[in-house]
């Protein structure tokens, strides 16, 4: 379940996609940016540190997988 905040002009807002676990991350990015067009999306790797700021137009996508074999070259 998706969680839903009301704005300031009384507006639903999305707050999360648990939706996207699971999904590629341009399938996630595509359907985050369909519910919130103004969004900073960040690509980060699990555990990575970062700042504890609030800001409403950033949404973390963290990943952990490796797609292909690493290669020398």
């Amino acid at each position: 379940m998706s969680s839903i905040v009301m704005g300031a002009t009384g507006d639903k807002n999305k707050t999360s996609w648990p939706e996207v676990v699971g999904m590629s991350i341009n399938e996630a990015t595509d359907i985050i940016l369909k519910d919130m067009l103004n969004a900073h999306i960040e690509i980060l790797p699990i555990g990575s540190i970062v700042t504890q700021d609030f800001r409403l137009d950033r949404v973390r996508i963290f990943v952990d997988i490796v797609a292909e074999t690493p290669i020398v070259g």
